[in-house]
């Protein structure tokens, strides 16, 4: 196969490499990336154990998280000697990491207070509902135009107030100010340049933003926030760029050693680097567990008002400007073929099977499914939402489940495209593709299909992981030559494989409001029971109540106080 990467300017030869940190949901990897055309030369992974203790509940050890990381980090050294390296080719290292992931730990000791709270996690429910509680509106998007993003379980602001108010490790520590709290990509570049003994405590835009604590136009903590989720500042990284040196690797036991840190993306927003999407208007959809659509609004912060989320792509430098994306995700992509193989037993491999039976018919046969196991993310955000699969005739198959599984993920995916196009005024004229699920060429053709714009899958295995080893070795400090970020798209060419839309746009819209038919139809089958806050009635009345009336409110409350007391 022709090299998927290839420069277009001349390029003076280099025996560099770059090695990249993919620290993910379900797997850490370590690759290494050959100067000056990138091109991924060794890598080594693991799985990470998924701890449930109860429904809904996710979790990981954060100390198997960092000795994956070392271990996978020995490995691909060793492979690197093996295809004719040594350790003084290696420039520099960058981190992508699963972000909202939250982790909490004694700066004194180094050892974890709890396991990390993963992503998609939602035993915070009830936390969101005391937050809303103290609202003035009791309104999600409250915070949306200082954050960027709704009050969500989803978040890790959300996940620090849970542990705080629930884990007596945790409160002690933060009681005694030796809580660091922090992303992925903290945890890591603190243990990996020294720990207890000097560690880096950062983190970067990318992971800052999606915390509900960083203020989106300054990238600082926000000092409402941060009193908003009774936390402390203190106990917070500090807010970096996503380009630069952050310190050198301290006894991992590999050539590593002294080796600069000069890169840190959330993987997302790496991939909307590898992907090549710098240009304002360009947009990238990951199809993996679940999906992460990122639209590039360049530097204009956009502030949804159709669901979506306002987050920062990348800021490639401390001098340089800050680049910033909507983004829209969906809760079950992959999964859903996960759950139709292990809970219905219709599938038995995922990724042949999904293509090969859902191709055999033409059609769904007017079956809808949503799969709303969680509730529902962009442009819904509804937690009350659960799955249903609608339509059924007596003909209906596996076949046209299946099938509905797969135009599911697409239909999601054009959800949040519609909400893009309200949001910034622009029609999308490309997607971008990456992700385990591209391979099944069939979803990609429904998804071109059902959204009635060309989808264009990457040829590039991880362009997450390319985006970083970019971002790395362009850090100032690291000048390896000159490639600056503005020049990206034009000295790098990543080909794609183009799937083109085969419908019309009539038959398009039919199948689309048939979809959304469905989807009301997953609404309200859970009713979410509220915290203690929000069942108050003295609250709910001093809530209700607008904040010139203050004085009245308090009177009320006092004599409703002292009813019920006499009562």
């Amino acid at each position: 196969m022709a090299t998927a990467l290839k420069s277009k300017v001349a390029q003076k030869p280099s025996n560099k490499v770059i090695g990249v940190i993919d620290e993910g949901t379900s797997i850490t990897r370590f690759a290494f990336f050959r100067l000056p055309d990138f091109v991924e030369i060794c890598s080594h992974q693991v799985s990470i154990t998924q701890i449930a203790p109860h429904e809904g509940w996710a979790e990981q050890s954060p100390v198997e998280i960092l000795e994956a990381v070392r271990h996978c980090a020995v490995e691909a050294c060793h492979k690197l000697e093996q295809v004719g390296y040594k350790a003084t080719d290696i420039a520099s290292i960058g981190i992508t990491n699963q972000r909202e992931t939250t982790v909490v730990w004694d700066k004194k000791t180094g050892e974890p207070l709890y396991n990390a709270i993963v992503w998609d996690d939602i035993r915070t429910n009830s936390t969101v509902d005391k937050v809303l509680a103290r609202l003035p509106d009791q309104n999600h998007n409250h915070f949306r135009l200082i954050s960027g993003l709704p009050v969500s379980p989803y978040f890790s602001a959300l996940k620090l107030k849970w542990l705080k108010e629930n884990i007596y490790a945790v409160r002690r520590a933060c009681r005694e100010k030796r809580c660091y709290a922090g992303t992925i990509d903290t945890w890591l570049i603190w243990n990996l340049t020294g720990g207890i003994e000097g560690g880096a405590f950062v983190t970067d835009v990318t992971n800052a933003s999606r915390t509900l604590l960083m203020n989106i136009e300054t990238l600082h903590w926000d000092p409402l926030l941060i009193k908003t989720f009774s936390l402390h500042v203190d106990m917070l990284p500090e807010i970096r760029s996503s380009s630069e040196i952050y310190g050198r690797i301290e006894n991992v036991g590999s050539a590593l050693d002294g080796v600069p840190i000069s890169a840190i993306l959330g993987n997302q927003q790496a991939s909307l680097v590898g992907q090549q999407c710098f240009r304002e208007g360009q947009a990238k959809n990951t199809y993996r567990k679940g999906c992460f659509l990122l639209y590039n609004t360049g530097d204009r912060c956009v502030h949804s008002t159709h669901g979506l989320v306002t987050t920062v792509a990348y800021k490639m430098g401390p001098n340089r400007p800050v680049v910033y994306a909507l983004e829209g995700s969906v809760a079950v992509a992959g999964f859903a073929m996960k759950w139709l193989r292990d809970n219905l037993g219709l599938l038995t491999d995922i990724p042949n099977d999904s293509e090969e039976i859902a191709g055999s018919v033409f059609s769904t046969g007017d079956v809808y499914f949503v799969p709303a196991f969680t509730g529902l993310y962009a442009p819904y955000w509804r937690k009350d939402a659960r799955g249903i699969i609608c339509g059924l005739t007596s003909f209906t198959t596996k076949h046209h489940i299946i099938r509905a599984a797969l135009e599911a993920v697409c239909f999601q995916t054009r959800d949040i495209i519609e909400a893009m196009k309200k949001d910034c005024g622009i029609n999308l004229t490309k997607l971008h593709a990456d992700g385990i699920m591209t391979n099944n060429k069939l979803l990609m053709q429904l998804q071109a299909d059902l959204s009635g714009i060309p989808v264009l899958k990457t040829e590039v295995p991880d362009p997450a992981a390319l985006g970083t080893a970019m971002a790395a070795a362009q850090a100032r400090g690291i000048d390896l030559y000159d490639m600056e970020p503005d020049n990206w798209d034009q000295q790098l060419h990543i080909t794609h494989e183009t799937f083109l839309p085969t419908t019309t746009e009539t038959e398009r819209n039919v199948r689309y409001t048939k979809w959304k038919m469905a989807v009301q139809r997953s609404l309200g089958w859970v009713v979410c029971k509220k915290s203690k806050d929000m069942t108050d009635e003295r609250y709910a009345l001093l809530a209700s109540i607008p904040a010139s009336l203050f004085l009245v409110s308090s009177f009320l409350m006092l004599v409703f106080s002292q009813t019920r007391q006499t009562s």
